[in-house]
């Protein structure tokens, strides 16, 4: 059984995503324990002169590096990520680096016909950063488009072959997660050079 992190890209107080990862949480019960985390609460990004992270923060790089793998649900604002997802990357690159060699899945709900296909290009570009460095599945992109007509009264998915098309992604996952942790363990992990990076001039 693995267990895994979802991270709720946006700080809205009612997202499709939510209900998206509510139903891969329930309905992927039998294969994973998976955890839905805010980041609503979470304080702006400010470039804190002693790298600290606040509570919440650490509180979430704590539960990424004991998690297998890392689930990301966003929305698309204005062709991009919410400004609440960007910050919170930006914390977890700028103190900890919690998600380096870190196996994720994206995934995504937006109300428009293109779901969240341009929001989820630009995440994985940020999550490539140095001090990001997570290890994105490939050639796999699970969006939800005209999201507010995608889920029943129960928050489940009405669209069958949307949940067939999330189970042979969400199984390619698990194969993913052990593939990508037996290639870290056989090299040195990302995570030991994270400390050589800088953000300011030499």
């Amino acid at each position: 059984m693995k267990n895994f992190i979802s991270i709720l890209g946006t700080n809205s107080d009612y997202s499709t995503n939510r209900l998206l990862l509510q139903f891969i949480q329930k309905h992927f019960k039998d294969q994973a324990n998976i955890e839905i985390f805010e980041i609503k609460d979470l304080p702006a990004f400010n470039k804190p002169k002693d790298r600290k992270s606040p509570h919440g923060v650490q509180e979430l790089a704590d539960k990424i590096r004991k998690a297998d793998g890392v689930i990301i649900s966003s929305p698309e604002y204005n062709h991009s990520v919410p400004a609440a997802l960007k910050s919170t990357l930006e914390w977890l690159s700028y103190t900890n680096q919690a998600l380096i060699d870190k196996p994720v899945m994206l995934t995504g709900a937006s109300y428009g016909k293109l779901g969240s296909s341009r929001a989820q290009s630009h995440l994985r570009q940020m999550l490539d950063a140095p001090e990001l460095k997570a290890r994105i599945m490939p050639s796999s992109e699970f969006l939800i488009g005209y999201s507010l007509q995608a889920f029943d009264d129960n928050g489940n998915l009405t669209d069958q072959r949307k949940i067939e098309a999330l189970e042979r992604i969400f199984n390619d996952f698990v194969h993913f997660v052990d593939i990508t942790n037996q290639l870290v363990n056989a090299n040195e992990p990302h995570q030991e050079q994270a400390p050589s990076y800088s953000w300011e001039a030499k």
